[in-house]
């Protein structure tokens, strides 16, 4: 491995007379009704990082009340604390984060398209989103849900004293708005790809957002019937999930854990795209392994349809149905490892630079991959057993979700970012923002590992003596994340007036997106560009000289 900074022969930094920035106008109405896929990506971006620090605020009150053995706050607020978080960032942040934002602006761009297929279901999309998170905040304000953000019934259905029918339409609202987004992409990719652009030409991030559309659209429906049913059965007392009425509460387990689970490739599939756009510039390297990384993530799609009950081992189902889901558990870690492999493998004898995006990208490499293990503990049905509802499975999910797929988010913005903005950001305080949240992930969420396998219960507000001092290393760490979350919010905003301009093409990468001006024209390309070549053609730099 050589170490280099990447400079190829990026464009010169040219003001770009006409871009998307302002050719509609720069007044707030023709955001509000504009329809290029550039713009409703900005929304976008202004949206989820509005409801990003609303549940990281949710978090750091977690952390902490968790400081001390008996807490500092009321049971009561602690449920409305820790449910807060878990809808706001899971339905909020992680699921449209990078769909959303990244997809909506570079999909069109990537593929030669001028815009996405359905312009004003683009908009709808972002006003179901907003609309959506409203009323989410709203069913907060005038006192909250304490049912978590699983609503696991009989409690939300019944016992519950929340504003749960509030929670459950914002939830049920903002499907709508990923179902939307997902027929958007699907249809774009199908009909709208430039001339030459053939299947095995689209870069990974294109591929990784179409298989996230799939699930979209497939399993998001299955969520909103689900929780219409919740909301039924608490106002008209219909016996559906209520063994009370004749109804039955793992009924509700199945049909939430089957969108639920694939929800977690919705969340982490864009993640592996921005990846795998992300590794082959900074080593200058071809990616190793394309068809492979492209059909993994195809299979991932397609296999987590099958594993949602690895989340019921204790909740009563059957012994052999456990054990068919703990092999699937299994054989859906396959396609997964194959993208570590092949990122891995990029990097073999690459001529790799460091710089912020790249740090992002190893971050999330590491992350997922201590993620993606303890994902194989967990599946195992003696274990799980063992670990169930305990912070040992806390910390899974978030070294895959928080720590890997928001890593992935952090090296998409700053990768993108002259793209989007036409200016560059301090790479150095970028370079620290992505060690500091390294560093702080590691030291909130790795100790849970050992709370987890010690027995500490999750969701509750008070813990025994014996395992304060795990969790203050935990609240010291979340501290130090907190601060490297912030940083990209202030050197971003700063670099948005004082930045350095940035040329079309600053990191010399190679995809469609960068052949057009930063920031890009309204229509996205002059002409309509032909493609005649796979994606990722890097070719290593050559070796220093010695002198």
């Amino acid at each position: 491995m050589t170490t280099a900074t990447v400079t190829g022969k990026p464009d010169e930094p040219v003001v770009a007379t006409r871009n998307y920035l302002t050719e509609e106008g720069v007044t707030l109405r023709s955001w509000l009704l504009t329809k290029d896929h550039k713009r409703i990506a900005i929304l976008y971006t202004l949206s989820i990082t509005f409801f990003f620090f609303v549940g990281g605020l949710a978090a750091t009150l977690i952390r902490l009340n968790l400081v001390t053995p008996a807490g500092i706050f009321t049971p009561d607020i602690y449920n409305r604390l820790f449910t807060l978080h878990g809808i706001v960032m899971v339905w909020f942040f992680l699921i449209p984060s990078i769909p959303n934002t990244m997809g909506n602006f570079l999909i069109p761009l990537m593929i030669g398209a001028k815009d996405l297929a359905f312009p004003r279901l683009n908009l709808l999309s972002w006003y179901l989103y907003v609309g959506a998170g409203f009323l989410a905040l709203f069913a907060i304000l005038i006192g909250g849900v304490d049912t978590g953000w699983t609503f696991y019934t009989p409690f939300s259905s019944l016992y519950s004293n929340g504003y749960v029918v509030l929670a459950l339409a914002a939830v049920f609202a903002v499907g709508f708005s990923s179902i939307l987004t997902g027929l958007n992409f699907i249809v774009t990719t199908h009909r709208m790809r430039a001339p030459g652009m053939t299947w095995y030409r689209l870069p990974v991030f294109v591929w990784s957002n179409y298989a996230t559309s799939v699930i979209m659209v497939l399993a998001t429906p299955v969520l909103a019937i689900t929780l219409m049913l919740v909301a039924v059965e608490r106002l008209l007392r219909v016996g559906i999930f209520d063994p009370a009425l004749g109804g039955d509460p793992l009924l509700f387990q199945h049909l939430f854990w089957f969108y639920s689970h694939p929800a977690v490739y919705i969340m982490i599939l864009p993640g592996f795209g921005v990846i795998s756009e992300i590794v082959p510039c900074f080593a200058r390297k071809p990616l190793f392994g394309y068809k492979f990384v492209v059909w993994s993530s195809i299979t991932i799609a397609i296999i987590g349809f099958f594993v949602w009950a690895h989340h019921m081992f204790v909740a009563g189902i059957s012994l052999y149905a456990g054990l068919v889901f703990s092999l699937l558990s299994y054989v859906i870690a396959v396609p997964s490892a194959i993208k570590v492999f092949n990122w891995t493998a990029t990097l073999h004898k690459g001529w790799i630079s460091f710089d912020a995006p790249m740090l992002y990208a190893l971050g999330f490499i590491g992350l997922f991959t201590i993620g993606g293990l303890t994902g194989l503990f967990v599946a195992n049905l003696a274990f799980d057993v063992h670990v169930t509802d305990t912070y040992f499975v806390v910390a899974h999910f978030h070294y895959i979700m928080v720590g890997g797929m928001v890593s992935a988010y952090f090296g998409g913005l700053h990768y993108w970012w002259p793209k989007v903005t036409g200016r560059l950001y301090p790479e150095w305080w970028a370079r620290i923002a992505a060690l500091l949240i390294f560093f702080g992930f590691n030291l909130t969420f790795f100790p849970q590992f050992i709370l987890g396998y010690l027995g500490m219960e999750r969701r509750y507000y008070s813990y025994p003596p014996e395992f304060q001092v795990w969790n203050i290393f935990s609240s010291a760490g979340a501290s130090v994340l907190a601060v490297g979350y912030a940083l990209p919010f202030f050197y971003l905003g700063w670099s948005l007036f004082r930045g350095k301009r940035a040329g079309a093409n600053p990191w010399a990468a190679t995809g469609l997106e960068w052949q057009t001006s930063s920031p890009p024209p309204a229509h996205n390309f002059d002409k309509t560009p032909t493609v005649t070549r796979p994606p990722y053609q890097y070719r290593p730099e050559p070796e220093p000289q010695d002198v």
